[in-house]
């Protein structure tokens, strides 16, 4: 893996996950700012790309391995939103709470 590739998964995993942190609805991860809150869209939106690619390529065998496309990216948020929920899901039963 090269820098370019390993910059280009930063970003898609960032994008990913602030896309499905936005769709998701009352996320336990709301109420973060700055640092942490980047931090967390990029962690979440990379597990959620690794859990797209598996679905789709693992399980369907749909997309590519060669490349980052419109596919891939929209992969990526599908897994992302999938990340996100549980995440929030599980956050909350843990604490108790509403928000971290």
């Amino acid at each position: 893996m090269n820098l370019g590739s390993f910059l280009a998964a930063l970003a898609l995993g960032f994008v990913a996950g602030a896309i499905a942190r936005a769709l998701i609805p009352n996320d336990a991860f709301r109420h973060m700012h700055g640092i942490r809150s980047w931090l967390t869209s990029l962690g979440l939106g990379l597990l959620g790309a690794l859990v797209g690619f598996w679905i789709f390529h693992g399980i369907f065998g749909i997309g590519d391995t060669d490349k980052f496309d419109w596919g891939g990216i929209i992969g990526a948020v599908i897994g992302a939103v999938i990340v996100v929920a549980i995440a929030s899901f599980v956050v909350k039963r843990v604490t108790g709470r509403s928000a971290v």
